[in-house]
């Protein structure tokens, strides 16, 4: 991670009593853009057809200000259970200090097992770019106007 200057930020960590002896998030290569969450459940839990889930990782950070995580899915996950983020991406604001927790739906065919130390998603660290807004009675004209879902071709 970097700052907007493109040298790397520090982000405090603090490891909750759940997550002890759990590995902290890293990227998997060099060039990934994530780092792997932990699922620090106590024992190993059933996620069922349908069902979802709020699972501890057993951490807290302490973003800086100006940044904020996004939780987001595992593809893998996603292409060979069908198990993926109910909220995606999830949100941990700057001044967030709470333990991170990932909402994980089963939209497969089979009931999935969470075992402690399962990687559950990835937390991707990002700039945020503070918005003013300025509000006005009618907006610029474009080809496409005001259409909506779908509108640009096939869907």
């Amino acid at each position: 991670m970097t700052d907007r200057l493109g040298g790397p930020i520090r982000v405090r960590v603090r490891r909750l009593e759940n997550g002890r002896d759990l590995a902290l998030p890293e990227p998997a290569t060099a060039s990934s853009s994530g780092c792997d969450l932990r699922a620090a459940v106590s024992e190993t839990t059933v996620l069922e057809v349908g069902s979802y889930l709020k699972v501890p990782t057993g951490l807290a950070i302490e973003l800086p200000p100006g940044w904020e995580a996004q939780v987001r899915p595992r593809s893998g996950l996603a292409a060979r259970h069908g198990v993926t983020l109910l909220n995606s991406p999830g949100t941990v604001d700057a001044d967030y200090r709470g333990e991170i927790a990932v909402l994980l739906i089963n939209h497969g065919s089979q009931p999935f097992e969470i075992r402690r130390g399962d990687r559950i998603a990835q937390l991707v660290i990002s700039a945020v770019t503070p918005v003013v807004w300025e509000e006005v009675e009618e907006l610029s004209e474009t080809d496409r106007g005001p259409a909506g879902f779908g509108s640009t071709g096939r869907s």
